[in-house]
């Protein structure tokens, strides 16, 4: 069964907005909720990045059932590793066991802002699978000491703990990141319905397998704009996620929203309603999902853009929308 989960999109919306959005997606019957994790929105327009772990946090306590889970966080650089394991236990603990820890190699618009600059994507991931190595062995409750090529824990002991590990599951994008990465995650994260990636994942040796009864996920992400008029909708998609279309490789390297807004200067509304679903029309919504299913994901969280409709999505459209996506599911 795919399950469907709501994205808390820290970039456009204020921490008490986020706080309630979660309640009523759980209310509404979302599976699970993820967050973003930023310093700084990817434009202007969005005008938000409140901080990912206090929401979440205050989320915990206000929802009983949903699972949670960072989407993602970047433990190498704006975030010490230990301390990385030390927030993800504590919200283990205050979800009672619901949180997953969503763990990437970031982007430099949210990195470069503790002035240790931006390391080459080869870097970036060396330091990631420390981050996993020292996280793993936060988790068991040892002190630990560790040295390592960019990292170092001095006599680190991590004293609360849920009785059963935070589970990590790691953003990849191609088959390098899927080789290093598989072995040390529980599960894939990726934002494009890639078939590829699952098989890929799937052929590691040393990786919990997707499908077939195997215990990892593949969780994607798919950003729609409902709203009951369809020009509008593709207005303020436009307005809020043209930045969407650069693809992982151009994003990661963008140091501000200046540059993500001088780099998507010629998108127009048009070509962003190419990759996003705009308009009240649920059935285009669930064809555009079904791109997740159809490559072998389990779990598909949707984003819907823009905080001005957000409310009336949950009310309105959301319950409607997951009895579709429920029906047309694997």
């Amino acid at each position: 069964m795919t399950n469907f989960g709501y994205t808390l999109m820290t970039e456009q919306s204020g921490p008490r907005e986020l706080v309630s959005y979660a309640v009523a997606a759980e209310e509404v019957g979302f599976d699970f909720e993820v967050s973003s994790d930023h310093f700084s929105p990817w434009l202007t327009e969005q005008g938000h990045a409140p901080y990912a772990w206090t929401v979440l946090g205050a989320v915990a306590q206000a929802t009983s059932r949903v699972g949670l889970m960072t989407y993602v966080t970047c433990p190498t650089q704006r975030y010490h590793p230990a301390i990385v394991a030390q927030k993800a236990a504590t919200l283990g603990l205050l979800s009672e066991g619901r949180f997953t820890l969503g763990l990437g190699s970031g982007e430099s618009l949210n990195e470069h802002v503790v002035g240790g600059g931006w390391p080459g994507i080869l870097t970036r991931q060396e330091k990631l699978v420390e981050a996993v190595e020292i996280i793993r062995e936060l988790f068991t409750g040892e002190l630990v000491d560790y040295r390592g090529n960019h990292f170092d824990v001095d006599s680190a002991r991590i004293w609360d703990l849920p009785d059963t590990p935070v589970e990590l599951a790691l953003a990849v994008a191609g088959e390098r990141a899927i080789n290093t990465f598989a072995p040390v995650s529980d599960h894939l994260v990726a934002v494009e319905p890639d078939a590829s990636l699952v098989e890929t994942w799937n052929g590691v040796d040393g990786a919990p397998r997707i499908g077939g009864g195997g215990s990892a996920k593949a969780i994607g992400q798919i950003p729609i704009c409902w709203g009951p008029d369809a020009e509008e909708a593709k207005k303020l998609a436009h307005e809020q996620f043209r930045w969407f279309g650069g693809g992982w490789s151009v994003n990661a390297d963008l140091p501000t929203p200046a540059g993500f807004a001088a780099a998507s200067q010629f998108v127009t509304p048009d070509d962003v309603a190419e990759s996003i679903p705009c308009g009240p029309d649920l059935d285009a919504i669930v064809e555009a999902a079904s791109a997740y299913w159809e490559a072998g994901f389990t779990d598909a969280a949707l984003v819907q853009v823009g905080d001005q409709h957000q409310r009336a999505f949950l009310s309105d459209a959301a319950g409607p929308l997951l009895e579709k996506l429920r029906a047309a599911a694997p």
